[in-house]
């Protein structure tokens, strides 16, 4: 499908989680087609969050105005309604509505231990992980979807990690919140319909975000020095930016409607869309997906130890 220049101008999108990863880069990728975009999270130049990071929604603001269109951060703590429903007024009062609601939100890395099964994972952790991946979406959709039902036709995007028929991801609470999103997506699709909106859930492959690159010890100049990172896949891995091209496209298509409740990975988009990633390759994830699934099939899945 080919896009008229700025597709989404006059738009107003919301990314809730905006502040580094897959979230920055869909608020870029959203801003690149035109939109104004509203960048909130927790972290910002003068006031970090737990997660530690250097990135800022300042920041991530600043990308979407050169990418073309408009970025607005807003500092906003999605666990607290308090917060959200006041972020909820600031876009009232000056757009009043929101046309494209991305929820990204997560900060649910520090807690998750891939090592330990549930009953010896620190129980504060497990929960502390649920509520950061799930209550925060409940709380954000419950307070800004009125704003999403006074656009003409509203577009809700839950962000997650995996399709629903994902095998177990290796952690119980990290399980349930990406699982959750998934349904949490077709739950909100079957409310929104009736009021002309709708919802659809999307996933990325191995992402090679700001967080994986530290971790694997390379920069995005030199990330396949670090191929064989990730038992192998990392070679497989690709940018925020391929997920955040594949969502702009949909929040640009008029006919998007044909998609209303699902799962899409990037790499559907990828294909839907004819985008390429921010280095112009095609990864693509759900071939490799199939292909490690069919040798859980075959050898088994080690889990965690008990």
């Amino acid at each position: 499908m080919t896009l008229p220049p700025s597709p989404l101008r006059n738009h107003v999108a919301l990314v809730a989680g905006a502040t580094r990863g897959a979230g920055r880069a869909i608020a870029v990728e959203l801003g690149a087609l035109g939109a104004t975009v509203y960048c909130t999270g927790r972290t910002t130049r003068t006031q970090p969050s737990p997660m530690n990071r250097p990135e800022a929604i300042e920041d991530s603001a600043d990308l979407v105005d050169h990418a073309g269109g408009e970025g607005i951060a807003v500092r906003c703590d999605h666990s607290r309604p308090e917060e959200v429903f006041d972020l909820a007024r600031q876009v009232r009062d000056r757009h009043g509505r929101i046309d494209i609601l991305v929820n990204d939100v997560w900060g649910g890395d520090p807690f998750v231990d891939f090592a330990k099964p549930l009953w010896k994972h620190p129980l504060d952790d497990t929960l502390h992980v649920i509520r950061n991946g799930v209550e925060t979406h409940v709380i954000t959709n419950h307070c800004l979807l009125p704003l999403v039902l006074d656009s003409e036709s509203g577009l809700v995007v839950e962000v997650g990690d995996g399709k629903g028929d994902v095998p177990f991801r290796g952690n119980i609470a990290y399980d349930i919140v990406k699982s959750t999103v998934v349904r949490l997506a077709e739950s909100l699709n079957a409310e929104l319909a009736p009021h002309g909106a709708m919802a659809v859930s999307v996933t990325p492959g191995f992402l090679r975000s700001e967080a994986m690159l530290d971790l694997a010890g390379v920069s995005e100049a030199n990330w396949r020095d670090a191929q064989d990172f990730g038992g192998g896949f990392f070679a497989h891995s690709e940018t925020p930016h391929l997920l955040g091209r594949g969502i702009a496209a949909l929040a640009a298509d008029p006919a998007r409607a044909r998609f209303a409740g699902r799962c899409l990975g990037s790499w559907d988009l990828m294909h839907e869309y004819k985008v390429v990633d921010h280095d112009g390759a095609s990864p693509d994830w759900g071939r490799v997906d199939a292909a490690a699934r069919q040798s859980i099939v075959e050898d088994g899945f080690p889990g965690a130890e008990g």
